[in-house]
């Protein structure tokens, strides 16, 4: 029996909606990063981008545990000598909510041009609409 390895042409992607309401982010992260990486097909092959597209509505409403709004922080730096940037997550819910999700994704999949092309299919957005309804879109329950 031989082992069958996916090719990128031949791969099926559908779309699939996540209502990010009360959930709590890190485990709705590892969801999203195992559909963006398409480890729940079985034609998954780690070199192949084989995942699928993912919307993230309501994002605005995620919860943190614990006091985590107000001690958790993202770090950034700019490439210049002392250029790090340290931002709380309360604020960046407050000016941009959908960054939230979208740092926690990020952090889960590969650090390579395979990673960044399965991050372009992750779609977030803070309210509950979403302009994606001509790909028919299905609800996935976390």
């Amino acid at each position: 029996m031989k082992t069958t390895m996916a090719k990128a042409n031949e791969v099926d992607r559908k779309w699939y909606v996540i209502d990010a309401e009360d959930k709590v982010l890190g485990r709705l992260a590892t969801e999203v990063a195992t559909l963006l990486r398409g480890k729940h097909k079985p034609i998954y092959t780690p070199h192949v981008d084989t995942g699928d597209f993912v919307i993230v509505i309501n994002a605005d409403k995620v919860k943190l545990t614990g006091t985590k709004w107000d001690n958790k922080i993202h770090a950034s730096h700019t490439g210049y000598p002392g250029g790090r940037r340290e931002v709380v997550y309360k604020e960046i819910r407050e000016k941009h909510p959908e960054r939230v999700i979208e740092y926690a994704v990020k952090g889960m999949l590969p650090k390579s041009r395979l990673g960044r092309s399965m991050f372009g299919k992750l779609k977030v957005y803070a309210g509950p609409n979403h302009p994606h309804e001509a790909q028919k879109p299905e609800v996935y329950e976390v």
